[in-house]
């Protein structure tokens, strides 16, 4: 069984199923691993920063993320981080 969930960001974007597809994820696993797929990233690897920092600003404050290439590591804590 793999200790985490998989989600892809294609040419939509960011959406509001996106946001559900993170958010119903969330409710069984701590980490999420998004893929930025080649479609949805314009300049590269800076794009794929600002994609994580959407995530984040959407998320909330109990979610952290780390942007590895072109995947974006999600985690989910119990208490809010700075």
């Amino acid at each position: 069984m793999v200790g985490f969930a998989k989600i892809q960001i294609g040419k939509e974007g960011l959406t509001e199923g996106t946001i559900a597809n993170l958010n119903n994820q969330f409710k069984k696993h701590t980490t999420v691993k998004v893929t930025v797929l080649k479609a949805a990233r314009s300049e590269g690897k800076d794009s794929v920063k600002k994609i994580s920092e959407e995530l984040l600003d959407k998320l909330g404050k109990n979610y952290t993320a780390r942007a590895i290439g072109f995947t974006i590591a999600l985690k989910k804590w119990r208490k809010a981080r700075e």
